[in-house]
């Protein structure tokens, strides 16, 4: 990988190289200055083929079917991974010797129990490991790899522990087990019981049940034995060892939200919520093409505009004296702070009203993110991770059992919203100290603090570290980060008593890993722009050269001419960070010629990076523009303000106003193009899916002199009608902030079309409904725009499937381009 300082007059073609990659932030070099990455060259460079639509959308399978959802065997010299079948839906688990040559061999059915331990949890000593497979619990002794089934049956047990004392617990339904390994004992430990709390034999309290029990004796009698006979039950449990005492009623109405059992057996937290539909009935889609020729009313979700606040009630329940104490969170600071006070204020404001802020109690649950409880492996101390519901704040707090009270350890407060990645945190249970995650510094960063003491910060810089893994001697932390340059993601350790950073991979591009279970290799998923997944393997220290594994991407793919882009680090007239993007230009490209068509796509998502060096998500769309650099034009794919990857006030830019600053960075990349790179201002269009529709629109609606044409696909036009969790972080909703709904909703500028218009949309869509294209298009029709088309694809969703979609929405964005640029 190599990389070249251009002045932003470059004269000079852009695919030049330097002999050194920077590996110092973007953000400190002067804003007339342009950095640019180059892509390795694609494989088939040299080849005179020609690329087609026709080929690029057909059945992705034709590309290879690269590794997925891999890990590490057991003997740390094997590595499982599935592949898709070749034209099926089907994936197939593989096994693979990291010695051997080939890719493989497809792990037998009858084995396969013995291969599922890919989220195995292990006992303390090391020696055995458990894990849930197909519903029933195994556990699998290290040394001999003797796998040993617990469960065989048709209930389905899941969360699966090993407990302090050595034995494995595990849930089903809502009940939690302990199973013995020495005796095959299981024990009930928890029942949880979504009801109230029966009620004892009642005595008649009005007159006439009164008089009831004294003229009647058969009355009388059966109530005398029915008290009778709950006694003896009750007594009967009290006094016997052999029943199970393990009851806990949660209260009718409610839902278990989340539900974790201590390493010592003898304490739960349970979070419950009131059971309310989170969908209204008219929440429905048409699906019109169904099997039986009749039209189906589908059920999706909510919108953001019918959101309904939520708070959970967190329980500790003593397994041993069978108590339910509830957790307070008043101990937070700011539980009961009004954080939308401003935003109020000036909504209430345009409407004359005046708003009198008040402290009340907010909405607050247990934090949508991965493994949001953590427990001390003594199983003594417990950790959680909460949010509030607006999602202003996030807590870390501990639970004080003595009190069985909240204990607040940190609180990142954001003005925007708290980021639903970088939510990473556990314990170093060798000093009871808690690590975690942070976004306070501007970027993702690793911290450690001591119980009731201040935190200390040991990654810093302006870079974003990601996917921890503990050592199991907790003295190094590995991570993923973009320290060399944001679009470039290496694996590095930290030592976490010396604060120091070490890279381990120096392979570019994008990479994830695994640790092996001994701690001394890396399993990498590794790709490039112009090159798929594959696996490598590479020693899990400094200098070790990774080692690919896994060979899956076709000839075929291999052989075409794709065009390796430049990351091009496009200064910005609105903010100090340049505006990463990736810049495709045609072959043997000369400055001299004239000028060029340009086309920019941007991504969907908002906060999704794509201007990186790895292997992208849009695929398609890495070949649609490679097919355009082949046909002349220059092709732009920035990562506008709200992108992933560039720090926390990159990806609050938007708040309370998207739209405005995705578009002021567009027309800061079309204008580089156009002094660098040759290409006529009145001749660029542009194109994109839903975050990416929306994006096109508001482009088209909002700064019309910007493109002359314009493809949305699958686009957001309304986003009241959008969902809660991902559109309430960045406008709020609609009741406190109507302000930021209309100034960020394309439907609400839609007078300001005046250059053609392509609107592709999907008719299954459970994720931006077809609702937004049916309520645009009433509006540009009443509007009486002329220059707009609209095709419609009735079996899609989302995310297109058929490969003859794929192909007509392309030949018609292929079309618009040719004939209006």
């Amino acid at each position: 990988m190599k990389l070249q300082l251009l002045a932003a007059a470059i004269s000079v073609s852009l695919v030049a190289c330097a002999t050194n990659q920077n590996t110092q932030s973007p953000v400190s070099k002067p804003k007339n200055v342009a950095e640019v990455v180059k892509a390795a060259p694609a494989a088939g460079m040299e080849n005179s083929d020609i690329i087609t639509l026709k080929q690029i959308m057909a059945d992705p399978d034709w590309l290879g079917r690269a590794p997925e959802s891999w890990y590490w065997g057991d003997d740390n010299q094997t590595v499982f991974f599935k592949q898709k079948r070749q034209g099926s839906p089907i994936r197939d688990l593989y096994r693979k010797t990291i010695t051997t040559e080939g890719n493989g061999e497809q792990v037998k059915l009858a084995n396969m129990h013995a291969a599922a331990d890919m989220y195995a949890v292990t006992n303390n000593s090391g020696t055995l490991e458990a894990y849930e497979f197909e519903g029933n619990v195994f556990v699998k002794d290290l040394a001999s790899k003797k796998v040993r089934q617990l469960t065989f049956t048709s209930a389905y047990e899941y969360s699966v522990i090993f407990l302090s004392d050595g034995n494995v617990a595990y849930r089903a339904g809502n009940t939690f087990y302990r199973h013995d390994l020495d005796s095959n004992q299981v024990t009930e430990l928890a029942n949880l019981l979504i009801a109230d709390e029966p009620e004892g034999i009642k005595e008649p309290d009005s007159y006439i049940g009164k008089e009831q029990h004294k003229l009647i004796d058969y009355v009388a009698l059966q109530h005398r034995n029915a008290k009778l006979a709950k006694q003896q039950k009750e007594a009967l449990k009290k006094g016997s060892k052999a029943i199970t005492k393990t009851d806990f009623y949660l209260g009718e109405g409610n839902k278990i939200v989340h539900a974790s059992l201590s390493p010592a057996g003898d304490k739960l937290f349970v979070s419950i919520a009131e059971d309310v539909a989170d969908r209204y009935p008219n929440d429905i889609m048409p699906n019109y093409i169904a099997g039986d020729a009749q039209v189906k009313s589908q059920q999706v979700r909510s919108r953001v505009s019918d959101n309904r606040k939520y708070s959970e009630t967190l329980l500790i329940l003593d397994l041993n004296s069978m108590e339910k104490s509830e957790l307070s969170y008043e101990s937070l600071p700011g539980f009961d702070q009004d954080v939308l006070a401003k935003v109020r204020e000036e909504n209430y404001q345009r409407q004359g009203k005046e708003y009198n802020s008040e402290k009340q109690p907010r909405d607050i649950h247990v934090i949508r993110a991965n493994f949001p409880i953590q427990w001390h492996k003594n199983g003594q101390q417990l950790a959680l991770m909460l949010e509030a519901w607006d999602n202003k704040d996030r807590w870390i707090a501990t639970v004080d059992f003595a009190d069985n009270s909240l204990v607040s350890q940190h609180r990142l407060h954001d003005d925007a919203w708290i980021n639903w990645s970088f939510n990473e945190f556990g314990w170093l249970n060798n000093s009871d100290k808690l690590y975690y995650l942070s976004e306070e510094s501007g970027y993702s960063h690793v911290y450690v603090k001591a119980l009731g003491e201040k935190a200390s910060q040991l990654t810093t810089g302006n870079y974003e570290v990601r996917d921890l893994t503990l050592s199991r001697d907790e003295q190094t932390l590995y991570f993923k980060g973009n320290k060399k340059h944001p679009g470039i993601y290496e694996i590095y350790a930290l030592d976490i008593a010396k604060g120091e950073v070490s890279a381990l991979t120096d392979l570019g591009g994008m990479n994830d890993y695994q640790l092996s279970n001994d701690e001394s290799k890396l399993l990498i998923e590794h790709s490039e722009i112009t090159m798929p997944p594959e696996l490598y393997v590479q020693d899990a220290s400094v200098g070790a050269t990774a080692v690919r594994l896994t060979h899956t991407v076709s000839e075929k793919f291999l052989s075409m001419p794709w065009t390796a882009p430049s990351v091009v680090a496009i200064p910005s007239s609105h903010q100090e960070q340049p505006i990463y993007t990736k810049v495709y230009l045609p072959k043997n490209f000369d400055k001299s010629l004239e000028k060029r068509r340009a086309v920019m796509f941007t991504h969907g998502a908002g906060y999704l990076q794509n201007a990186h060096l790895g292997w992208s998500g849009y695929f398609r769309e890495f070949m649609f523009n490679s097919m355009l650099a082949q046909q002349g034009y220059v092709v732009m794919d920035p990562d506008y303000r709200a992108s992933e990857g560039y720090g926390r006030d990159w990806r609050t830019a938007i708040y309370r106003h998207m739209g405005k600053p995705e578009v002021q960075d567009m027309r800061d990349a079309v204008n580089w193009v156009v002094e660098n790179a040759n290409v006529d201002k009145d001749r660029v269009g542009t194109y994109g899916g839903s975050y990416g529709g929306f994006l096109t629109l508001m482009s088209l609606f909002t700064d019309p002199d910007l493109f002359q044409t314009g493809a949305a696909i699958r686009l957001v036009s309304d986003w009241a009608h959008y969902n809660h969790g991902y559109t309430s972080n960045i406008l709020n909703t609609p009741e406190d902030d109507a302000i930021a709904y209309e100034r960020s909703s394309p439907i609400y500028f839609a007078e300001g079309l005046t250059k053609p218009l392509l609107i592709n949309a999907p008719m299954v869509d459970d994720n931006v409904f077809f609702q937004d294209t049916v309520r645009l298009v009433q509006r540009l029709i009443e509007l009486e725009k002329q220059d707009f088309e609209t095709a419609i694809y009735p079996v899609e969703p989302h995310g297109f499937v058929q490969p003859s979609s794929w192909l007509d929405e392309y030949r018609r964005i292929y079309k618009l381009f040719e004939t209006k640029l």
